[in-house]
């Protein structure tokens, strides 16, 4: 039984990351602030920052909005993830990263935002936003169909790019 009570009762969209303003945290409260459309679970380091210290406290009173602190347990991890509608990837610097590979190896839909290596690690084939009013319209459209699409997608990729095998044979190709 989950201790989390939002999961299987409510549809829900998940993201893992530090709270840092390079990864869009902003950008997405803001949205989701604008509407219960649909349940927001962020599992982040809340007290690491006052950036995030902040959100923490302009958000926490949103009743479809869940802010949870670090959870180290990769089984309580899982099962946020697999209960999710839609993974949301805020990252705008840095390169090919491991929480988005992760999701996409768990075959969720994901909602990036839009920066080329989030585009090339998703092959252009997730939805993308920059600012909170697309995130927002992204979400209030999202058909489940279409995301069911995009979650087989990110697996595909995730299963021919981002193996152990494919990794090693491309750095003994390059030494």
């Amino acid at each position: 039984m989950s201790t989390h009570p939002f999961i299987g009762k409510n549809d829900y969209a998940f993201s893992v990351c530090r709270i840092e303003p390079e990864n869009n945290i902003h950008v997405i409260l803001d949205a989701f602030s604008k509407g219960p459309a649909m349940h927001l679970v962020i599992v982040g380091n809340w007290e690491h920052s006052e950036y995030a210290q902040n959100l923490k406290q302009k958000y926490s009173g949103v009743a479809h909005i869940h802010l949870l602190d670090p959870i180290y347990d990769q089984s309580e991890l899982n099962e946020l993830r697999t209960h999710c509608v839609i993974y949301l990837h805020g990252h705008s610097c840095g390169g090919t990263n491991p929480s988005l590979v992760e999701a996409m190896y768990w075959g969720l839909p994901i909602a990036a935002y839009n920066v080329n290596f989030n585009r090339a690690t998703t092959e252009g084939k997730a939805l993308y936003f920059r600012t909170s009013e697309e995130l927002f319209n992204l979400i209030g459209s999202a058909d489940r169909a279409a995301l069911a699409e995009i979650g087989k997608n990110m697996r595909e990729i995730a299963e021919r790019r981002y193996t152990w095998a494919r990794i090693a044979r491309l750095y003994a190709e390059l030494f």
